[in-house]
């Protein structure tokens, strides 16, 4: 079976596929000093949850965006599971062509979904994910990253806005029934959802100004069901998007895969 991983800032998304079957997915707080005794212990209680021993294990494909987990993440998937790893970094195979000055710059999370996102459908793709950082790329027909934009998440949003103003409280960001708000928390929630959507359909916009094509628009990330709810240019949403991404660049790179 094949362990997968995407580390982000505040979400660790993990994947267990039985050839290309998802067989359990799950969601933990990403801890960024976790030791590999801990994500041990941790992966091991997931497993077994499935009635699966560590044994049941032979490959581990993982991006990271948290640097000081990383040791610990590689010595997991050697030492313990004993398993074949891809780390996804530079170097590694994933079919996509970098067009950006600094590819190294490219977050792993980035590249994944962007192969995922090509496994799924032809370009020229626009690859929204709404985490931490909401992040959009341009993908080509021909299957080039052409690059992208990074904005703040409307978690991180929301935040700040309890954070830097004392007059405003921390809400539930769902939907209001309404733009115009009656109160408070309408007011913040019609602006973290409505107003969101609509900066997410004027990205699209302007980004699809400077592709060849019309792109198809692919969203993925926690907050994508209900951005996609409101705006008006999201084609599709896939919730394991990232995962079937991680897959994709562990079969282009395992041993024996030329």
């Amino acid at each position: 079976m094949l362990l997968v991983m995407d580390v982000g800032n505040t979400i660790t998304v993990i994947g267990l596929y039985e050839g290309p079957e998802l067989r359990a997915h799950w969601r933990s707080i990403t801890g960024n000093y976790r030791t590999s005794d801990e994500l041990r212990v941790f992966l091991n209680m997931l497993l077994q949850g499935e009635g699966l021993k560590p044994a049941a294990v032979n490959g581990c494909c993982v991006s990271s965006v948290v640097p000081p987990l990383n040791a610990a993440l590689t010595d997991l998937c050697a030492n313990h599971f004993g398993a074949e790893l891809v780390f996804v970094e530079p170097g590694v195979k994933t079919g996509l062509v970098i067009q950006v000055d600094n590819p190294k710059e490219v977050g792993a999370d980035r590249i994944v979904n962007a192969v995922g996102a090509l496994e799924e459908h032809k370009g020229p793709l626009i690859v929204i994910d709404f985490g931490t950082a909401t992040t959009f790329d341009a993908i080509s027909a021909q299957g080039e990253y052409r690059g992208g934009v990074i904005v703040p998440g409307i978690k991180t949003g929301a935040d700040a806005l309890f954070e830097k103003c004392a007059k405003l409280p921390s809400v539930e960001i769902i939907k209001p029934p309404r733009v115009i708000g009656k109160d408070t928390i309408e007011h913040i929630r019609s602006g973290l959802t409505y107003g969101y959507a609509d900066m997410v359909d004027g990205l699209i916009l302007r980004m699809a100004t400077e592709m060849e094509d019309t792109p198809t628009v692919v969203a993925t990330g926690g907050f994508a069901e209900l951005v996609s709810g409101i705006a008006t240019r999201i084609g599709h949403v896939d919730p394991y998007l990232t995962l079937k991404g991680l897959r994709a660049v562990f079969l282009k790179n395992r041993k024996g895969s030329g």
